[in-house]
């Protein structure tokens, strides 16, 4: 069995599976969340292994279906290696547009029922419900009520994690997958964790697994009997002090209802390396579309616009610019991004991969109105908005600029990953 998977297998209930004293925190995490979003549209490929993921050579596994995660696949994975080890999958390209209207229903169920929810990605969150048991019951009611909402408004399930803390929460939700609901009552907690290997705590990577593994501390158990100070000899004095509280469950940290986004970027791997800037401004067009559309769809407005370049060597260098003023006009990011790459010098230079990213953001109805490069503002402002509501509509492919068209019918590049932070 992986390490992906021991962390994911179910473990037991601990203790009464309705003794959610002293348990406000919910994390609330999506079950296959592109994927389950796909059979919504494509029904008769419910039970069967589905991959949702960048189909070119270089392609990347976005989410796969827990059929596909049976043969070993996950999410990060190299496509390639994913389709040899389940040959029989069908692979769908991401639709990045329609998972965040989805998110965005999911989310609102959240908010309907308490103020206090914290996102951590397109597919989860934190509640904090201490608030809410006057009016909607205890924390396992209110996590009912998240799950048959979003079963019967969205039609996908989640499960949730119910807890003292955020880490227990978080990792109660793992280990209830998929589709269900798991309360670890506050005195409950060593008898859940300390089973449980030391893998499964945050922090633990492959090789601080390694490094704990030649200690001899395979469980979550043992690594909660070492000093604190043998801990900190071993690992340094803030990883060890982070792993001993978290190996008894101590983790403070409050629910906090939203963390603006730092930056909002797509970036492209292609298929194979290329030094056509043709290709490449194509690639940048596409990119800045997807980019402004997310901005405008989160609200906000952006000074800064970089560009990602990386050689088929893997060096990698990245230009910023910033803007006088605010925007999230995907025409805007385009010149600017084009006139980055062009003073890069990289104009005949193979590239395996280019990203363009807008940050320094802020509320776009406090964003002073400019023009456009010469044009009349509500002219481009105007035409991007019409086509957000015909990618809302009809999907993000119905309404392009013509010279991504070719690239619809067979185009150039593999891989494209939006990135939000």
């Amino acid at each position: 069995m992986s390490r992906k998977q021991q962390l994911h297998r179910p473990g037991p209930v601990p203790g009464p599976p309705g003794d959610d004293s002293g348990c406000p925190i919910l994390h609330v995490d999506m079950d296959a969340f592109f994927v389950s979003v796909e059979l919504l549209e494509r029904p008769e490929l419910v039970g069967r292994p589905v991959i949702v993921g960048g189909v070119g050579a270089r392609g990347v596994v976005s989410a796969a279906s827990y059929e596909a995660r049976e043969y070993g696949v996950h999410s990060a994975m190299p496509m390639t290696r994913a389709r040899r080890l389940c040959p029989q999958a069908v692979v769908l390209p991401p639709r990045h547009e329609r998972y965040s209207a989805v998110s965005a229903a999911v989310f609102e169920i959240f908010r309907s029922l308490t103020p206090l929810v914290e996102p951590l990605s397109l597919d989860e969150a934190f509640l904090d419900v201490a608030g809410a048991r006057r009016r909607l019951g205890r924390p396992a009611e209110v996590a009912r009520m998240v799950r048959e909402q979003v079963r019967e408004q969205q039609g996908i399930t989640c499960s949730v994690g119910v807890a003292s803390t955020k880490f227990v929460a978080k990792l109660a939700s793992t280990r209830c997958k998929p589709d269900g609901l798991l309360v670890v009552p506050a005195d409950g907690i060593e008898e859940f964790l300390h089973p449980l290997p030391v893998a499964a705590l945050w922090g633990v990577g492959e090789r601080t697994e390694e490094a704990l593994t030649r200690l001899g501390l395979r469980t979550v158990g043992q690594l909660a009997q070492v000093s604190l100070a043998t801990l900190q000899r071993e690992l340094g004095n803030a990883l060890g002090n982070h792993l001993h509280e978290l190996s008894w469950g101590r983790d403070p940290r409050a629910v906090v209802p939203h963390t603006p986004d730092k930056s909002i970027g797509a970036e492209e791997t292609f298929d194979t390396d290329i030094d056509d800037p043709e290709i490449i401004r194509r690639e940048l067009l596409r990119l800045a579309e997807r980019v402004g559309a997310r901005l405008r769809a989160s609200g906000n407005a952006g000074r800064t616009v970089s560009v990602k370049l990386r050689m088929a060597n893997f060096k990698t260098i990245t230009r910023a610019r910033t803007l006088r003023e605010p925007t999230d006009l995907a025409r805007v990011i385009y010149v600017t991004a084009c006139e980055l790459y062009e003073a890069a010098g990289l104009e005949r230079v193979r590239l395996r991969l280019v990203g363009v990213r807008v940050e320094n953001l802020g509320p776009s109805d406090q964003a002073p109105r400019q023009l456009a490069f010469d044009e009349p503002e509500t002219g481009w402002r105007e035409a991007e908005r019409a086509m957000d509501q015909v990618a809302h509509r009809f999907g993000s492919g119905a309404v392009r600029p013509a010279a991504l068209v070719r690239r619809a019918h067979g185009g150039d590049a593999g891989d494209d990953r939006d990135v939000r932070e």
